[in-house]
């Protein structure tokens, strides 16, 4: 499926300071294929396609949208790319049940779950109510409860089976309103990313990504999304991760 039409509306990249957010809005201005292609931070750079956003800070999220709604161009695609591993400098993911910890668990789901959950609700009411549209959040592989064999990460994979759950309730009740809308998590598999940074180690050869091809792989799933695929979790080459 080719990229929409100029005139489609714009695009939102939450998260757009990232190494990958940085990546899929080069990717989507190169492609051409949108009115805008709006990039949201924390560390927002300047410019009329740029903006301010904290998923942990409700208020900037609903200011964002209200931004968002000003410009007036129908909302045809959010990719949410923030997330992390962890939550404050030098912190190991627990390998150990006896490592868990009430405050990083509750920073983890902060960022994790909790973010794109608001980000969601302010800006899926921006979505148009007639032609596709697509509203995607970075989740992990690791957060699918039937493929994981590890255990460990404890945080970090629930955090991301908290945002499975919520993306699959938010793809039931676009499906109302919006029956061409599509909701779904992506994986982008190990990016070279700081997020990832401190545990390659163990990456296979070849299955460590740079930031632009994840993108061009994302956004080649997110071309070829259906109606029927919202509410999955899909890894960066199309195949669908079990819930």
């Amino acid at each position: 499926m080719s990229p929409p039409p100029p005139d489609q509306g714009c695009a939102v990249v939450v998260g757009a300071a990232g190494g990958l957010g940085a990546a899929l809005v080069s990717a989507l201005r190169a492609e051409g294929g949108f009115r805008s292609v709006q990039a949201l931070s924390r560390r927002a750079a300047e410019g009329p396609e740029s903006g301010p956003v904290d998923v942990t800070d409700e208020a900037s999220i609903a200011a964002a949208a209200a931004r968002l709604a000003r410009l007036a161009q129908p909302l045809r695609l959010v990719i949410v790319a923030t997330g992390t591993l962890q939550t404050v400098p030098d912190e190991q993911p627990e390998r150990s049940f006896r490592a868990l910890d009430a405050e990083a668990l509750l920073r983890a789901y902060r960022i994790n779950a909790v973010g794109p959950a608001l980000v969601a609700k302010h800006l899926l009411p921006l979505l148009p109510r007639e032609g596709r549209s697509v509203f995607a959040a970075l989740s992990a592989r690791v957060g699918s409860i039937g493929d994981n064999r590890l255990g460990g990460w404890h945080g970090y994979r629930a955090s991301k089976a908290a945002l499975n759950m919520i993306l699959r309730n938010l793809a039931i009740e676009l499906a109302r309103t919006r029956p061409e809308a599509i909701c779904v998590g992506l994986h982008p598999g190990t990016v070279d990313t700081a997020l990832s940074r401190p545990f390659q180690r163990g990456v296979p050869e070849g299955k460590l990504f740079t930031p632009d091809h994840a993108a061009a792989c994302l956004l080649r799933v997110i071309r070829g999304l259906g109606p029927e695929q919202s509410g999955s979790v899909l890894a960066w080459d199309g195949q669908v991760i079990p819930p």
